[in-house]
Parts: C-alpha cells; sequence; structure tokens
C-alpha cells in the first residue's frame, strides 16, 4: 500500500476499494483484473485509488493480507477454544481440520486465484502471516508430543495439511467428508506412530 489511510473517510473509501476489488479479482482471476474497472466499480477516480496502490500488484497484497489476516483469525479462534483433558487426539485433530478447512472455505475462488495466478510480491510482505502460522503448528503439536520431536514434527504436519488442503482446494473438493477423514487419520498416525 503506498499511504496509509489515516482519517475515517479514507479508510472507508480504502474498504469499498478493497471489497470491489476482492469481488472483482475472484470472479474474473489475475489476467482480467485490472485497476480501472475496480475504480469504476468502486466508484472513485482512478487517481484516489492510485494515492493508496499504485498498482494492481500492489492492491492484489493488500487482498492477499486480508485473506491472510482471516485465516489466522479462524486459527486462533480454534486456539482460544482449547481442549480439555478429556479430549481424546481424535476430537483435537478433528477441531484442528475443520478450523484450517473453515479458513480455506472463507473464499475458496479469490484462495485459488491468490494461490495459483497473482505472483508474489515477496516473501518477507508476508513473514509475520508465515511466523503466526507456524506458532499455531508448533503449539498444537507441542500438545500433542510435548518432545523436541515437537518443532520438526509442526513443519512437516502444517505442510502436508496445508498440501491436501490446498489440493483440494484447487479440485472444489474442501467439503469432501472423505478427504476431511483420511486428513484426520493421517495427522493422528503421524502424532502417534
Amino acid at each position: 500500500m503506498r499511504k496509509k489511510p489515516q482519517q475515517s473517510r479514507s479508510r472507508f473509501l480504502v474498504g469499498i476499494i478493497l471489497d470491489v476489488a476482492t469481488r472483482i479479482l475472484a470472479e474474473k482471476g489475475w489476467a482480467k483484473f485490472n485497476t480501472n474497472e475496480v475504480a469504476r466499480i468502486a466508484g472513485v477516480s482512478i487517481g484516489s485509488l492510485y494515492q493508496y496502490f499504485p498498482n494492481k500488484l500492489a492492491l492484489a497484497e493488500a487482498i492477499r493480507q486480508q485473506h491472510l489476516e482471516s485465516i489466522l483469525r479462524v486459527f486462533e479462534t480454534v486456539n482460544a477454544n482449547g481442549s480439555t483433558q478429556a479430549d481424546s487426539l481424535t476430537v483435537e485433530v478433528e477441531r484442528m481440520i475443520d478450523g484450517i478447512i473453515a479458513a480455506h472455505l472463507i473464499n475458496p475462488r479469490l484462495h485459488r486465484v491468490l494461490l495459483d495466478e497473482v505472483p508474489l510480491s515477496g516473501r518477507d510482505a508476508h513473514q509475520e502471516f508465515e511466523r503466526r502460522y507456524a506458532e499455531y503448528y508448533a503449539a498444537f503439536t507441542a500438545r500433542q508430543l510435548g518432545s523436541a520431536r515437537a518443532q520438526v514434527a509442526s513443519h512437516v504436519l502444517a505442510s502436508a495439511i496445508e498440501g491436501v488442503v490446498h489440493d483440494a482446494s484447487r479440485r472444489g473438493q474442501l467439503m469432501s467428508s472423505d478427504i476431511k477423514c483420511e486428513l484426520i487419520l493421517l495427522v493422528t498416525r503421524y502424532l502417534t506412530g
């Protein structure tokens, strides 16, 4: 983002631009996404849009950042609900998988476009997300394993779950109960094996 909105009116304007841009990006994909259409549909001048977003990649990065934040909010909710002594490993794993699937179902079309079409502007732009995402998996794995193995296991677990969930998202199968059951089995067996 070129300039951070300071006043409530400018924050409102940026919010409208991002809402419209998110809808267009999800519907049309990266190749047909353009700032002129976003400005026209948002009802703002192209100059107003460029005041905050210098190009379509900057706009897409702001959308990606919002999407990543929504994923983290789902994870935080799952963690906040926590577990009880009576919960079995399967119950905890199911709760985690449900949360991760829910996070990826927030806007599946947008998720696929961001994942497959929009170029990354640089890994450093997402360091905070990656740190918090890794912490989520590390906390979950440490609760299950409670050992030195937990750090490496959390990376393996995150990669495995992310791979299955992203593949299911690409194929429109995130709601598949069979995939969910197999993923729960995979994680449970990995943690107990």
